[in-house]
């Protein structure tokens, strides 16, 4: 019987890529668990978050102003901590966006001021859409980019993704369970019960705090491989050293010397100079993917889970309760989905999974407000959210493929940065809409805009070359540090038989060109030239 389960549960495990997770290790498992715990918490605040508004009295174009705020203070925290991660520290980052989500959480259990709580919202980390804003989801990537190898990279992102996905369905299910629950009790008011799913909210951002100590160095930034140059014979001379660091560091200066005192413009300028450290081959590729990305997050940004749930709450006006069960099997069929991208990936290749999933998603968003019924609206949520998340895994992956590694964290930030400020302007057009009763536009608009970016994205990458930098980057370095202690071995033994070399070999001692190392990674040729001139060469 056992034997007979062991081989279907060997397939599942290599065909689905848990076995790319185990070889990762530990901080992969660390990484993926922290951010299903975080959007369990995001999971809360899709189903709640508009109509929480709601019922304080809030209008429907204040709801659209708080969630354009509140992207475009994720677009600014998130795009600034992105950018200095690999200087500062990509634990030390997470760190604070734990403690930043924390202190949202609980801004928003206890306090009902409008202002109060755009403030919290804009300082801290609050997710208006459902989705993984802020400056987490971009350096997590990055680390996981870090730890995997190209084999295994889209396996371990895929699942990345799935689990959250798990996350966020639990988290939307068990909201409305216990919304329902509460409402049901004497002395719990619905505003109430709003807010004690805000301290469950906190306390998922100290589970995450807790995950994100537990991470180890090899999450951070590789250290650069250093060579060395010619050493001069004298004995007075000073060695030199030649660093092969990235081009981010060498370069880097103060960014605000010389500039205006003008603290915009010297922002402006600062990350300006933060893009031009990215090479022009990367710009290149990112231009255009960036453009057709905000395409696609400017049609998200006008529908985020949170405003559909409002819309179905409003024209139909459905349980809470059942509200939510839609909404978490929406997240459950995501999930499920999403598994599949790795090995669909694989099949068909990252561009195509990206694209062959993600038109039907954005076909039942265009159609969406037209059903009379509340069970046909339900059914085009589902197959959105059943098939919007199989992108996700893939595109992650292709970035880093055809973006140099100590590029990958300025870039993955970069690009969350101009999918957030893109989906700013979405909710306050859609709440203008929906103050007007014209909320169905939004659904039309978003779903042509999305299918703009599908076929845009196939048109422009699907022949593109993948891993050109990483097998550069890769290859070289295993072979080079395979061969390291050989290699010292043959430097001293060429060393030594120059010392015991015949009387021809001493006339020409006086050879003034020194000592000249050449590590060739390659073709794994080693030169050595020695003092007196004897050059030996040994190739392996």
């Amino acid at each position: 019987m056992f034997e007979r389960i062991k081989g279907p549960l060997k397939w599942f495990y290599h065909e689905f890529g848990l076995s790319a997770i185990h070889e990762t290790g530990l901080n992969a498992y660390l990484i993926i668990l922290a951010r299903t715990c975080r959007m369990f918490a995001y999971g809360t605040n899709a189903l709640i978050l508009a109509i929480f508004f709601s019922a304080l009295g809030i209008s429907d174009h204040q709801i659209g102003l708080f969630m354009t705020f509140t992207l475009l203070g994720d677009v600014i925290l998130g795009t600034f901590l992105t950018l200095v991660a690999d200087r500062v520290g990509r634990r030390k980052v997470l760190i604070g966006g734990s403690l930043l989500m924390i202190l949202s959480g609980i801004v928003f259990a206890v306090f009902e001021n409008f202002w109060i709580l755009l403030l919290a919202a804009i300082v801290g980390v609050i997710s208006v859409t459902g989705g993984d804003f802020g400056p987490f989801r971009s350096i997590e990537e990055s680390m996981l980019s870090e730890i995997t190898t190209p084999s295994t990279r889209g396996d371990v992102l895929s699942w990345y993704v799935t689990t959250a996905l798990f996350g966020s369905s639990l988290g939307s299910e068990l909201s409305g369970r216990i919304l329902r629950f509460l409402q049901s009790k004497d002395g719990w008011t619905e505003v109430g019960s709003y807010h004690a799913l805000f301290w469950i909210y906190a306390v998922m951002g100290t589970v995450n705090l807790g995950l994100v100590l537990l991470l180890t160095d090899s999450c951070e930034l590789a250290q650069p491989r250093r060579t060395y140059a010619e050493l001069p014979q004298d004995e007075n001379a000073r060695e030199t050293e030649i660093s092969t660091e990235s081009p981010v560091e060498l370069s880097e200066a103060d960014p605000t010397k010389g500039n205006p005192r003008n603290w915009v413009i010297r922002s402006l300028k600062w990350f300006s100079n933060r893009l031009t450290q990215i090479s022009p081959s990367t710009r290149s590729i990112m231009y255009k993917l960036w453009f057709l990305l905000a395409v696609d997050s400017l049609a998200d940004g006008m529908v985020p889970y949170s405003l559909t749930n409002y819309y179905m709450d409003e024209k139909f006006h459905p349980q809470k309760s059942t509200l939510g069960d839609i909404t978490a099997f929406s997240y459950f069929l995501g999930a499920i989905s999403a598994s599949f991208a790795g090995p669909l990936a694989r099949k068909i290749g990252l561009i195509n999974t990206m694209v062959f999933t993600h038109t039907p998603s954005s076909a039942a968003v265009l159609l969406f407000p037209f059903p009379p019924y509340l069970w046909l609206t339900a059914g085009l949520l589902l197959i959105r959210a059943g098939l919007n998340n199989m992108d996700q895994a893939p595109r992650a992956a292709f970035i880093a493929a055809v973006v140099k590694p100590e590029e990958r964290t300025a870039v993955m930030g970069i690009t969350a940065a101009v999918r957030t400020l893109a989906a700013t302007t979405g909710p306050t057009v859609t709440g203008i809409l929906a103050a007007s009763q014209r909320f169905w536009i939004a659904f039309v608009a978003a779903g042509c805009c999305r299918l703009a970016y599908d076929f845009g994205l196939y048109a422009m990458f699907v022949n593109i070359k993948l891993h050109e930098h990483e097998n550069k980057q890769t290859d070289s370095p295993i072979g080079a540090d395979a061969r390291r202690i050989p290699d010292e071995e043959m430097e001293l033994e060429s060393l030594a038989d120059t010392d015991s070399g015949s009387e021809d070999l001493r006339t020409e001692k006086s050879d003034p060109r020194g000592i000249n190392l050449e590590v060739s990674y390659g073709n794994q040729r080693l030169r050595s030239r020695s003092p007196r001139g004897r050059i030996s060469e040994v190739e392996s």
